[in-house]
């Protein structure tokens, strides 16, 4: 019994990325620890993989503005430094992904390598670009209000079409598990 409320704080702790997610994790987690039946099993889990779905779509709109915001020249550092941090979030996504169990959901271990691939290819590509932020800061990195492109720019691109590869694949495998637990359905970019 005791092992079973561990694997609940466990969950709880693991889903803690936000306001909304906290009630997703608390009902995981009492799903969890009931000991109910398989069915039940395979919704906590999808739930609690909706939560941490839900959150990593949050650092999306930062990072395509500061992109855009590096073509033009404009707010270099600060775009390096959300960059760096969107980073760090999907490293953080990656962590709390293997800390979860999926094994009640259909294809789990292919979706969990997907969403893996996704978020690493993401964070990669990140940190690329903000390399590509700090070179543009630098001597002749802007020409006529653009920037340079360089390597780190090449980089930062397929690591992005990576992510964007695997993420397609994720959403099609998360879909039917979300329609069929009554959760919501993800494009790739949302993920």
């Amino acid at each position: 019994m005791a092992g079973l409320a561990l694997i609940g704080v466990v969950v709880g702790t693991a889903l803690d990325v936000g306001g909304n997610d906290q009630q997703s994790a608390a009902d995981a987690s009492a799903t969890l620890g009931s000991g109910q039946s398989g069915t039940e099993t395979a919704q906590a889990q999808a739930k609690s993989l909706d939560a941490l779905l839900q959150s990593s779509k949050s650092s999306r709109t930062a990072v395509i503005d500061a992109v855009a915001s590096i073509k033009q020249c404009s707010n270099l550092a600060g775009s390096a430094t959300d960059l760096r941090t969107a980073a760090s979030r999907r490293d953080d996504l990656v962590t709390k992904l293997s800390q979860l169990t999926f094994d009640r959901l259909p294809d789990h271990g292919d979706l969990v390598a997907q969403l893996t691939t996704g978020w690493k290819a993401s964070a990669a590509a990140d940190n690329h670009y903000a390399a590509w932020a700090d070179q543009a800061a630098g001597a002749k990195g802007c020409h006529n209000g653009h920037a340079t492109k360089t390597e780190q720019t090449d980089q930062g691109n397929a690591a992005s079409e990576q992510a964007t590869l695997a993420k397609k694949k994720a959403a099609a495998l998360w879909n039917p598990i979300a329609q069929q637990y009554g959760l919501p359905q993800r494009q790739f970019n949302e993920l």
